[in-house]
């Protein structure tokens, strides 16, 4: 999630009915509202924790391309099982790698 900031340069050419309603702002006391109420440094942190986790499972999902060379048989077979092949593959090449016999071999 992007921040975004706007910074106003005082010293540009303001209106003086521009400068009047800063000077207005900055001298208005917040009035917060009671359905919403201003959050502790705790649970300001546990959204912070909470950002972190969605992007890490964010990460930890994402797919990454890659070339690979098969036999034009293997790849007929692939093309065969249908749309969806290639997703296919990748859970059997993440099952093969994650079995310790298989990369014995």
């Amino acid at each position: 999630m992007a921040t975004i900031k706007k910074t106003i340069n005082v010293n540009s050419n303001l209106t003086n009915e521009q400068l009047t309603m800063l000077k207005e702002a900055e001298n208005t006391p917040y009035s917060y509202d009671e359905d919403n109420p201003l959050l502790t440094k705790e649970e300001l942190a546990k959204f912070s924790r909470m950002s972190e986790r969605i992007q890490h499972e964010r990460e930890s999902n994402r797919k990454e391309n890659v070339t690979l060379r098969l036999s034009p048989n293997a790849a007929r077979k692939a093309r065969a099982l249908g749309k969806g092949y290639t997703k296919i593959l990748a859970k059997i090449i993440e099952d093969a790698l994650n079995d310790p016999n298989l990369i014995k071999g």
